[in-house]
């Protein structure tokens, strides 16, 4: 509180100024690493709502959304059901999520994929670790095995997205991909593949074979790692034919 002789400007200050000024500053001074989560939260939550103090409001997103990243990953109709949340913080925060999705992408795009493999780890589990529901993602390589093109070619439930074959080969030749990198999530957290993983990986890579398109790898998303079924043997043809 002011002390009681503070002019009338400074009384009038909410208590919550003095501490969004040394957020700032520790910001400055140290990056984000210099706060807790809740606080760079906080930070970003204040710009959008600079009327009301918001580190109680930075602290229940986090408890719902269970970590930074979960608030980040949010629906914008997820984020407005918690008290004190409107469309314009909503915004914000997509919007940061956005930016940094769009600077990892930037990463990968137009480089030697294989050449930067950590890279592509990094943007497909910001893209799809967090996410609630199932996708399945195409990454397309042109004849250097750069990145010409991510898109997602099914959302699906908790625990099956749908792929359609036939659909996979006809987006590789309009695109003129030379090869593609598969990925899909497990919203369950594990990323071991599943029989259907398996099934539908060997499906895609004998049609796209067929058409002279191979299929480097297919990789599945945990919140915590990552599964890659060439590094497991399961787009090796002698191990299918053991199988």
């Amino acid at each position: 509180m002011p002390p009681k002789d503070a002019p009338d400007s400074e009384k009038e200050k909410p208590h919550y100024h003095g501490h969004r000024q040394r957020l700032r500053e520790r910001f400055l001074s140290g990056g984000a690493a210099a706060l807790a989560d809740y606080e760079l939260l906080e930070l970003l939550l204040y710009l959008a709502i600079p009327q009301k103090d918001v580190k109680p409001l930075a602290k229940d997103l986090i408890h719902r959304f269970g970590s930074f990243a979960g608030v980040m990953a949010a629906e914008p109709t997820q984020l407005m059901e918690v008290s004190g949340i409107k469309e314009t913080a909503a915004v914000a925060i997509k919007t940061v999520q956005a930016s940094a999705l769009l600077m990892q992408k930037q990463m990968v795009l137009d480089k030697p994929v294989l050449s930067s493999w950590k890279a592509v780890l990094d943007y497909c589990h910001s893209v799809m670790a967090h996410e609630q529901n199932e996708q399945f993602r195409l990454l397309f390589l042109d004849g250097k095995n750069a990145l010409i093109a991510d898109e997602v070619q099914g959302r699906g439930t908790v625990n099956h997205a749908p792929v359609y074959v036939r659909e996979v080969v006809k987006r590789c030749l309009l695109l003129g991909a030379s090869s593609v990198i598969m990925a899909h999530n497990h919203p369950t957290g594990d990323p071991t593949p599943s029989r259907d993983d398996i099934d539908m990986t060997r499906a895609v890579q004998e049609a796209l074979a067929q058409v002279g398109i191979q299929v480097h790898d297919h990789i599945i998303i945990g919140r915590k790692g990552h599964a890659s079924l060439r590094s497991m043997g399961y787009l090796d043809p002698a191990r299918k034919r053991k199988a």
